[in-house]
Parts: structure tokens; sequence; C-alpha cells
């Protein structure tokens, strides 16, 4: 195939869901759609038990609405690719349209990595200093946290588009995935990548790289404050405050180490393992953290009883 000059036109990508079980992708589509539904329904839920309960008006609530909301955006913006391999065999999508929603399914990777450590800092003032919790945890620090994180990610994202748009490309395009990653768009290239590759590199250094060391850095003052506690009922009590979010913490960074550590050493694996792992990678934290929250969280867990209930009745 010729190559491709983004100065007079766009290439075209074809999306790769599960290759040999084309016949069965309607057989496949319903797990993923209950997915979906399960993930947007629990986000959704998770939000309307925090807006309308005064008790649970809270920093940590606040934080955990956030993270529903970055799991909605998630959600929303991976669902049509999605289905449209699955449900109607559609593999085609323009650059302009590949390009986008790359960035944002980036930019919501990036602020969920920030809300989870945002509520990281939250735990880490609850147990450290809870005389001061709820002054040092202000709306008004809450809402800049939450500006700052989504603005980080809005920034960071916003040169690689732009990037991508110099290089050259093939007239047609094979993904590896069923959506639009950057580390795959720029494996397709025909020109050099090298400046992509490098952002592209930082952008995650200075984004989910850094948020992980400061997520261990703050489980490692938690740990340390926990211990020094004499009370082992304090200590049971303390750390069980922070399952919920050990979970949402695991949930978000295994798939993606997962997914790098395949793409990096798993060049002999089946292209069924690489395409898995993507949809892990984007399906699994926004559907496991409304369960989580909703089973390991008690405020939540009883707010959902009892609207179930009044409903009933």
């Amino acid at each position: 195939m010729s190559v491709f000059n983004n100065s007079a036109l766009y290439p075209q990508f074809l999306l790769t869901g599960f290759q040999g079980l084309e016949a069965k992708y309607s057989l496949i589509s319903l797990p993923i759609c209950l997915i979906y539904i399960i993930s947007i329904a629990g986000n959704i839920t998770i939000l309307f038990i925090i807006r309308t309960e005064p008790s649970l008006h809270q920093p940590m609530y606040y934080f955990l609405s956030m993270l529903a909301l970055t799991d909605l955006g998630l959600s929303t913006v991976t669902l049509p690719t999605m289905f449209s391999v699955f449900w109607f065999h559609a593999r085609g999508i323009s650059f302009i349209a590949c390009a986008v929603q790359m960035y944002f399914i980036h930019v919501f990777s990036i602020i969920e990595s920030a809300v989870l450590l945002a509520m990281a800092f939250d735990r880490v003032v609850a147990i450290r200093e809870p005389l001061r919790y709820s002054a040092i945890l202000t709306n008004g620090v809450i809402i800049r946290i939450g500006l700052a994180s989504a603005g980080r990610a809005l920034m960071l994202v916003f040169p690689v588009p732009f990037l991508l748009k110099r290089l050259q490309f093939r007239t047609i395009n094979t993904l590896s995935y069923p959506f639009c990653l950057h580390q795959d768009l720029i494996k397709l290239t025909v020109s050099s990548r090298r400046i992509s590759s490098f952002y592209g590199l930082m952008v995650v250094i200075s984004s989910m790289g850094l948020d992980s060391i400061l997520l261990l850095l703050s489980y490692m003052l938690i740990l340390v404050t926990v211990l020094s506690v004499a009370s082992k009922v304090e200590r049971v009590k303390a750390l069980n405050t922070c399952i919920s979010h050990i979970c949402a913490v695991l949930t978000f960074y295994t798939p993606m180490i997962g997914l790098s550590m395949i793409r990096r050493y798993g060049q002999n694996a089946s292209p069924l393992v690489h395409v898995l792992m993507a949809d892990v990678y984007l399906l699994v934290p926004p559907l496991m953290n409304p369960i989580v929250y909703s089973v390991k969280t008690k405020q939540i867990r009883l707010r959902i009883l009892k609207k179930f209930k009044k409903q009933k009745g």
C-alpha cells in the first residue's frame, strides 16, 4: 500500500476485534454489553446516592464522585467503536475520529490516576490528622484538586494529536484493538516517530508514573501511622477504611501494567491476548469501582439498600 501524506489527506484505520472469532461476535458482544450496562448504571448510582444523601457530602465521597464521573467518561468514549466492531462488524474509522477517541481515552486515564492519588491523600489526612481533617480538606481545596487533575490531563495530552498529524501513515492502517491508543497509532507510522514516542513517554512518566510513586509513599505514611497505634482494634479499623481504595488502585494499575508488559515482551503472544488485555484495561476499572465501593463501603451500601426498599414499598 502506498505511503499516505497527512499534508493532503488523512489515512483510514481499521479497528481489530478478536481475530478468527468474527462469526461469534454477536455472542462475544453480550458480556461486553453487560459490562457497559453495569458500569454506567453502577457509576450513575454512586453519583445519585452521594448527591441525594447529605450525610455523604464529605471529602471522601466527593473524590469518589470524581472517580465515578471519570469512569463514566472512559466507558462512554470507548463504547461506540467497541459496539461498531462487535455488533455491526464495522471496522473503519477516520484519522480524526481515531485521534479524538485516543485523546479522551488517555485524558480520562490520567484523570483517574490523579483522582486515585487524591483519594490516597484523603486517607492520609483522615488517618494522620483526624482532628484537622475537615479543616484541611475544605470544599475549596477539593474543587482545586479536581480542576488540577482535569487540567493536567487535558494539557499533557493536548499536543499528542497534533504530533500524530505530522506523521505519515499508509493509506489503510490496521490497529491492534477495537479502539485507538497512542502507542498503537505510532507503531503504524512510516515516518520517524521519535518525537511522538518521546513525548508519549514523558506524559506517562509525569502523570501515571509520578502518581504511582506518590501513591506508594502515601500508603507508607498510612502504614507507619497505623503501626504506631497501640490498639489492634484501631489498627484494623483504620486499615479497613483503605480497603476499597486499595482495590480501586489495583484494578486500575494491574491491567495497565499487564498491557504494557504484553506489548513490550509478548510479541509472540496470540493477538487475542493483546486485545483481551486492552479490553480489560479499559473495561474492568469502570465496572469494578462502583461494585467495590458499594460492597465495601458501609455508608454507600446502606444508602443503596435504603433506596431499593423505598422503591419496593
